[in-house]
């Protein structure tokens, strides 16, 4: 499929207007703190959220406002995660839906809320509503750009993505935004992400094309093995690129499928990239498995490993950690069929180490980007997945996250 890369992120696609604005819920710094995401028509919404018990009320808004299939908002504040606050969290989430609906003349419902950043502490309500309301005056099309900075918390750059595809003689476009650096390690989602079409598709299918891709992409990395109480992908599809309506098995929904895919492939390793304290982009390929779920308990159980992680940290190439992390999973292979290359380079073979070069070794693990390819040589299903290493910098982060 020829893809086209384009500018723009969350408003690439016709009929996405975004801004990003600094409000002083992040007093230390003057950063962004308020983005807004806004369909000019309604649009299909679908959205996957976290299965961390603790889900926050900025998150358990959104999936009741979405349950309908429709919205045309998404309102997002950075600094403050609204999480764990009980009542008056849900209170002030659906205050931050209300002045948004008020801004833009829809209603609430058609509203989705997110927050990210420190858990536990209340919403400083009165700088919110200024930031929502400044930034539904700043809303334009060229504004993708000012909204993915403005739901960064650790994040040393801003995550933003946008490709367009012929579908049904149509040009369609996908858009998206992330924020993500630590506490990646998710069970459905990344941190956030806000992903923007013009396709015309319905909503039972977009949530079908949406839990697919989040399944091959966001749930394919890790960076430190913790799931937020905040995680969640939530796209909008508002028809306006004129194509027929995508039909469930057609080629063109499997072209959708595609293009969704790629953006959301493309942000899934930008978080990586930008994982805190990461000196090491970790890509794991288990091939020949007996089946993807398989495939992909392996894979993340050599990137999940600290050992493996440290190792890589390291660039000792250390090929013990990564078969005993796939050991300890609950997976079921021949130890005795397994190969391990790192690169090109192959260390282990039909379960036995080989001697290899090992300035050939320090060679590859020296390089930012590192492959890892691990073969069971079982079945036909192949699955990669991306993670990073352990430094001490993430200690250092995370040590000092509140203050």
């Amino acid at each position: 499929m020829k893809f086209h890369k384009v500018e723009g992120g969350v408003t690439a696609a016709e009929g996405f207007l975004a801004a990003g604005v600094h409000c002083g819920i992040k007093k230390k710094n003057g950063k962004k703190d308020v983005a807004l995401v806004f369909s000019e028509t309604r649009a299909a919404a679908a959205g996957v959220y976290t299965k961390n018990r603790f889900q926050a009320p900025p998150l358990l808004l959104t999936r009741e406002h979405l349950a309908g299939g429709y919205a045309r908002a998404i309102v997002c504040n950075s600094g403050n995660a609204n999480a764990c606050t009980g009542e008056q969290g849900l209170k002030d989430a659906r205050r931050m839906a209300e002045i948004t609906a008020e801004e833009l003349g829809i209603a609430p419902q058609e509203v989705a809320v997110a927050s990210t950043g420190v858990i536990g502490q209340y919403l400083p309500m009165a700088t919110v509503e200024e930031g929502i309301r400044a930034a539904a005056r700043e809303l334009s099309r060229t504004g993708g750009a000012a909204a993915a900075a403005a739901i960064m918390t650790t994040d040393l750059v801003s995550k933003e993505t946008a490709y367009s595809l012929e579908i049904g003689g149509k040009t369609v476009t996908v858009g998206g935004m992330a924020k993500g650096s630590g506490m990646i390690h998710p069970n459905m989602a990344t941190m956030l992400a806000f992903v923007t079409t013009d396709c015309n598709i319905s909503p039972v299918l977009l949530h079908k094309a949406l839990v697919y891709t989040v399944d091959r992409s966001y749930n394919l990395i890790t960076v430190d093995g913790d799931t937020s109480t905040n995680d969640m992908v939530v796209v909008l599809a508002n028809g306006m690129a004129g194509n027929t309506e995508i039909t469930d098995g057609s080629a063109d929904y499997h072209r959708f499928l595609t293009l969704l895919q790629r953006v959301n492939t493309d942000l899934s390793q930008m978080i990586v990239r930008d994982g805190e304290g990461a000196t090491k982009f970790i890509q794991v390929t288990v091939k020949n498995a007996a089946s993807f779920a398989d495939g992909k308990a392996l894979a993340m159980g050599i990137l999940g490993s600290n050992l493996v992680k440290t190792a890589f940290f390291g660039e000792d190439a250390n090929w013990g950690r990564i078969v005993s992390a796939m050991g300890q999973t609950a997976v079921e292979f021949y130890p005795e069929r397994v190969d391990v290359f790192l690169g090109d380079l192959p260390v282990f073979r039909d379960g036995r180490g080989l001697v290899f070069d090992e300035a050939r070794a320090r060679e590859i693990l020296g390089k930012r980007d590192i492959f890892v390819t691990v073969d069971l040589k079982m079945g036909n299903e192949n699955v990669t997945a991306w993670g990073c290493d352990l430094s001490h910098d993430y200690v250092t982060i995370n040590a000092s996250y509140r203050t």
